[in-house]
């Protein structure tokens, strides 16, 4: 795998990965930046969210678990000394539809985050990964 990053403007860059996709990343004013694009901790952030809900979307649709609509909502903790790595992350998986099937739903959770979520993999070794799911509408 190969990224390759492009200053575009003081501290507003583009990169690209092997996909061939542009992401602008950018920093504060008082750095350089724009404040014009997403930061690089929060596009760590992304990464794991969209990583757990498409693992979390391709096992509820193979267990023909339908949800009219799936969200991903992240909470995270960072020290205040540098490196300001994150120290908690909490992951909200929310569901809503009807006909809800709650067994399936966490277990499709479980699985991408114990088994085929290779991004929280890699972090949960060095912060704390927790989850809950939250379900609107009827459930069986």
């Amino acid at each position: 795998m190969k990224v390759s990053l492009h200053r575009a403007s003081g501290a507003t860059f583009l990169a690209k990965g092997d996909s061939n996709h542009w992401v602008v990343l950018d920093s504060m004013k008082q750095f350089g930046g724009s404040e014009a694009a997403s930061k690089p901790m929060e596009l760590v952030l992304m990464a794991l969210g969209g990583c757990s809900a498409l693992d979390i979307e391709s096992l509820i649709n193979k267990m023909r678990t339908p949800a009219d609509e799936f969200q991903v909502e992240i909470t995270a903790e960072r020290q205040d000394e540098h490196p300001k790595v994150f120290t908690k992350i909490l992951l909200t998986f929310i569901f809503k539809g009807t006909n809800l099937n709650r067994a399936n739903i966490e277990k499709a959770v479980k699985l991408s985050q114990e088994k085929y979520c290779s991004v929280s993999a890699m972090l949960s070794k060095s912060v704390d990964i927790s989850y809950e799911i939250k379900y609107i509408g009827a459930e069986k």
